[in-house]
């Protein structure tokens, strides 16, 4: 009997989050829905990461009606999973065990079958609630060891670092520091392990030597995720069949490739001569296909890639005589441990069916892929794509600078808007971290949790406020307002519990889809016309004033004073929402509120007034 190797397809959530900015309908995906019934993967990915801020966000959707549609659908042929950030959730903030209790238990009610845990600082104890509740309630606990490496710095930098009594600390992420996680998660319950290598950049023979030891310290299945935008990412999947894994992740063809995982044709192909069953209804993945080349037009205008490989279905289409030697000497070299004419082989294969080429700045930087678009997003929304080159240079300092946290989200996002931020204070003759975001303040803090190495003390100082490390406290967390909405016939901005989910993991994008959603079920009653409007007119005063502006586009989160306060130097005014990050905006100068310009949800660019003060 062959060995068999199960299939996670992450198509509806990872792929399209890759390539597609999360932007599928619920429309799109229930089109394929029927075909994947018939697919027969062990799972699915189709929840978690971007998917319910985005379908909120951009879609006007439901993110619990996209979890049980789908389960509708498919029912139990497929495990459905989602990918959540330990004790952050889906969100940016750490939760107290009672939103992480009720979200484990409304999700696999909704259908959930797996949860893919991880923490962004491969902090176990982060990840402890999350495993307690998703197997309290019959979910299967899916615990990721996010892999990365240690920052690339010249010899110019570390000499630098260590005569001003600081040196860049030697290699921390060892084989021992994963090995070691994973041994952590299973002792905690975990019932699966997952190697979670979100940019792509682990090669194939630490793939194969992690397999290896993972497997020896534990004794629960063992996946492996991984992305092929660096250009390694077939060869290290097909390291790790070879090594004994014993679930692989894969996108259907026209989602694969680029920013993505691997395609599961290829994975098909390469099985099918190691000897190895998939048991997957390729005649059905086939359909699935031809459906998503459709939806991928549809998504042009939001393709990050642009380029769809050519045509081909392995049940049907002859495999071509090159890539059936590529394949053999691919299977060739990772028997032999020729890691470099693996690569080569599998990249020969990509190539030759139209996937996108390895991306280099991205292999360069050694950053995930979606880190580096999002930074390129962020710049050109502050017009300041000339920086993007300094920014980049930035990421390992800032990085380190922070405790060298694994760059997944949310750290890789915290790291990346930072590292922006510091380029545009060098652009502008300040010094670096003169704006810092809440988040970056908290994870310097402590309160995401322990870092891989210490923050230094005067650091934590400088940006923090405090010299000793300090967890966040679940204790003063508090829920949400959940007003009435007078426009809706009073009726709660939240009226359940997965509306109150919705509401304490993203409090910005929820309330603004709740209110639209209320707005369209209930009509407020009319109000009589008042005879004459009366108007105020208030005209500007002459005064000279002291402005406050905005360092960077964003949206107004809160004001934090009001008209007649008085502030001081270095008091938090406005609360600024930009690049995904939540910045306290500063007064530079004390005084006395005179009048304050923007008001909660406005959008502001850079340099826009916010508050004017009388000194």
């Amino acid at each position: 009997m062959s060995r068999k190797i199960l299939i996670r397809d992450l198509t509806l959530r990872d792929g399209q989050q890759s390539a597609f900015a999360t932007r599928m309908t619920q429309g799109q995906i229930d089109r394929v829905l029927p075909f994947y019934k018939d697919a027969n993967f062990y799972a699915m990915e189709v929840w978690g990461g971007a998917v319910p801020d985005s379908v909120m966000r951009f879609l006007n959707e439901n993110p619990w009606d996209r979890l049980e549609k789908i389960k509708a659908v498919v029912g139990d042929v497929s495990k459905l999973t989602a990918l959540s950030r330990g004790r952050n959730l889906f969100g940016y903030a750490p939760y107290p065990d009672n939103i992480i209790d009720g979200f484990c238990k409304t999700s696999i009610e909704s259908g959930l079958g797996i949860m893919r845990i991880f923490d962004a600082l491969n902090d176990v104890n982060n990840v402890k609630s999350t495993i307690k509740y998703v197997k309290k309630y019959g979910g299967i606990a899916d615990c990721a060891v996010c892999y990365t490496i240690d920052p690339h710095f010249s010899f110019a930098e570390k000499t630098k670092a260590f005569f001003k009594g600081k040196p860049v600390p030697g290699t921390v992420f060892t084989d021992d520091y994963f090995v070691g996680k994973a041994k952590q998660m299973a002792d905690l319950g975990a019932d699966m392990i997952t190697i979670k290598d979100m940019s792509g950049l682990i090669p194939p023979k630490r793939v194969s030597t992690l397999i290896s030891k993972i497997k020896a310290v534990v004794n629960v299945p063992i996946d492996f995720h991984t992305h092929c935008t660096p250009g390694v990412g077939l060869a290290s999947v097909v390291s790790a069949i070879n090594s004994g894994v014993d679930i692989i992740d894969t996108v259907i063809w026209n989602f694969a490739g680029g920013p993505a995982a691997p395609a599961i044709e290829l994975i098909y192909l390469f099985c099918n001569k190691m000897g190895v069953e998939l048991d997957v209804n390729m005649e059905a993945v086939a359909k699935i296909n031809l459906k998503l080349l459709e939806i991928r037009e549809e998504l042009a205008s939001v393709d990050a890639v642009k380029k769809i490989p050519i045509a081909f279905n392995p049940v049907t289409d002859e495999v071509p005589s090159e890539v059936s030697k590529q394949i053999d000497i691919a299977i060739k070299a990772v028997k032999s441990d020729d890691e470099a004419t693996l690569i080569a082989a599998c990249q020969a294969i990509e190539k030759y069916f139209g996937f996108p080429a390895p991306n280099q700045l991205v292999k360069d930087a050694e950053i995930p892929g979606g880190m580096y678009t999002n930074m390129v997003a962020q710049l050109k929304q502050l017009k300041a794509e000339d920086i993007l080159e300094s920014a980049m240079k930035l990421i390992p300092k800032v990085r380190l600078d922070a405790g060298l946290p694994p760059l997944v989200t949310p750290t890789s996002q915290i790291v990346g808007a930072q590292a922006v931020s510091c380029a545009m204070d060098i652009r502008n003759g300040k010094p670096m971290y003169s704006n810092t975001s809440t988040q970056f303040v908290a994870l310097v803090k402590g309160e995401y949790g322990a870092t891989p190495v210490k923050v230094d003390p005067e650091f934590r100082l400088k940006i923090a406020g405090v010299r000793e490390e300090t967890n966040y406290d679940v204790s003063k967390y508090k829920m949400q307002p959940n007003p009435e909405l007078p426009e809706c016939n009073n009726v709660l901005l939240a009226e359940n519990n997965k509306e109150v989910l919705l509401l304490e993991l993203f409090p910005l994008v929820a309330k603004d889809y709740l209110t639209k959603y209320k707005k369209t079920l209930n009509v407020a009653p009319k109000v009589a016309v008042v005879a004459e409007e009366v108007k105020a007119v208030v005209k500007e005063s002459v005064i000279p004033t002291l402005k406050i502006v905005s360092p960077l586009p964003g949206r107004i989160l809160s004001c934090e004073v009001k008209v007649g306060d008085m502030i001081s130097v270095g008091q938090t005014v406005v609360i600024l929402e930009a690049m995904k990050m939540e910045n306290s905006i500063m007064s530079d100068f004390a005084g006395k509120v005179h009048r304050i310009v923007v008001n909660e949800g406005d959008i502001v660019m850079e340099n826009n007034i916010l508050i004017e003060v009388l000194a």
